[in-house]
């Protein structure tokens, strides 16, 4: 049986494509140039879903909140040996009032979630990677995407990354911060181009060799 690898994340593990609003090919998308990277021994799993944030309920669209989706969603595709987790640029969202600590916050409770469900083989438990996506860059408030966004999702989202560490760091949870790394586009400055999710894909096989493949 392939070792199976779970990306749990939003429209930026999806695939959504901001120029033509439909989604990124395979060949394109980080997930499959991973599982192109990572050979025939892996088979990755794609679960992104716009929209979907760590722990809340949006009061406008149905099923995004990854806590409460995540425990059958794992169990479905199970056995995992690891599980992937990129959220937090949804939780920016002026609507859902949460501060850069507060989505930390959200994001380890749920990889706390993963870590206790019984989705490996013989019942244990998958490893898991959290990814803190690149920060929303401010010019997206001139964008169309600003009237859901609401106000100062850039500085939130800037902000995130150092209280994901210092939390994940306590829970004992591996931690990949692609601030830096990894930039969103220049069309509505919250999704990746073809050439981010080129760069996070190698970034995560990275970090995927120093965790399974050593």
């Amino acid at each position: 049986m392939k070792r199976r690898i779970v990306c749990f994340g939003d429209s930026n593990t999806w695939g959504f494509n901001a120029r033509t609003m439909e989604r990124f090919p395979e060949g394109v998308r980080w997930t499959s140039l991973l599982a192109e990277m990572l050979g025939d021994e892996f088979q990755v799993i794609e679960e992104g879903l716009s929209g979907r944030t760590s722990v809340i309920d949006d009061p406008l669209f149905e099923g995004l909140n990854g806590y409460t989706y995540i425990h059958p969603c794992l169990m479905s595709h199970a056995p995992l040996e690891l599980v992937i987790i990129m959220l937090g640029t949804n939780d920016t969202k002026e609507r859902f009032h949460l501060t850069a600590y507060n989505i930390a916050q959200g994001i380890v409770r749920l990889s706390h979630k993963v870590k206790n469900t019984p989705a490996a083989s013989k019942g244990g438990f998958p490893k898991v990677l959290v990814i803190a996506p690149p920060p929303i860059e401010k010019g997206y408030y001139e964008t169309g995407v600003s009237q859901s966004m609401g106000r100062e999702c850039d500085l939130k989202s800037e902000e995130m990354p150092k209280y994901l560490m210092e939390l994940l760091e306590i829970q004992g949870t591996e931690f990949l911060n692609t601030k830096g790394l990894v930039q969103m586009n220049n069309i509505d400055f919250m999704h990746l181009d073809e050439e981010g999710h080129k760069l996070l894909s190698h970034h995560v096989f990275n970090k995927i060799e120093s965790m399974l493949l050593r």
